[in-house]
């Protein structure tokens, strides 16, 4: 009952009012509170997807998206971004905040440089490959949507490719102006921080790319 009104609890509803993004229709939604516990529950119904999910969060295999299905991806990211919103994101679950970032980096990465966030847009919060269809894009499952620093969309989507270069380095190329901000580095840093942090699997294949994109991020903020 405590996160109700701050996390997930009507994004989907909220969402919908959102201008520019390929998404599936809001219809109706239906709210109870449990009889025998101390929770609500909620059901959104939308229009149906305009085709079946990417695939897994991870991908491993590249899904060979059109460029049409690319154009449509990176317009609506720009169009969420120009968006405003009380609401703020909250990704795996957990609010973010200044104090979310700086930790989760320092974590993984204990060097000297700011990790103050300069930026805070609307944001997806959940973007990977089984929240978005193919053949034609549609981006769903609104529930951690809000304000996030820059560049979070982006990076999490990156950090979902890694197991396929070509698809991660679409990625980078799609949503280039995210990556080369300030606050792209540190949200690029923060995903890596998931990956190769102490619960890492060592046959993970996303460690190895991104630690490389790690060391090249901890140079360039280091420099500045």
């Amino acid at each position: 009952m405590d996160k109700i009104g701050d996390q997930g609890w009507n994004g989907t509803e909220c969402a919908a009012r959102l201008n520019g993004i390929a998404q599936p229709e809001w219809q109706a939604c239906v709210v109870w509170r449990d009889a025998d516990e101390p929770v609500m529950w909620r059901a959104d119904e939308t229009e149906l997807l305009p085709g079946d999910p990417v695939g897994t969060a991870v991908l491993s295999e590249d899904p060979k998206l059109p460029d049409e299905w690319w154009r449509a991806f990176s317009s609506s990211l720009d169009a969420l971004a120009a968006q405003r919103t009380s609401r703020v994101a909250s990704p795996d679950t957990e609010t973010i905040t200044q104090a979310l970032v700086t930790g989760t980096i320092r974590a993984t990465f204990p060097n000297s440089f700011d990790t103050t966030v300069e930026q805070w847009v609307p944001a997806h919060a959940d973007l990977n490959w089984a929240n978005m269809s193919a053949p034609t894009f549609s981006l769903f499952d609104w529930e951690d949507w809000g304000n996030a620093p820059r560049g979070l969309d982006s990076a999490s989507l990156w950090a979902s490719s890694l197991a396929v270069p070509a698809l991660a380095d679409r990625v980078l190329r799609e949503r280039r102006a995210d990556f080369a901000s300030r606050d792209g580095k540190l949200m690029t840093l923060f995903v890596c921080s998931k990956i190769l942090g102490p619960d890492a699997h060592p046959q993970d294949p996303r460690l190895e790319p991104a630690r490389h994109m790690a060391e090249q991020i901890l140079q360039d903020l280091q420099a500045d």
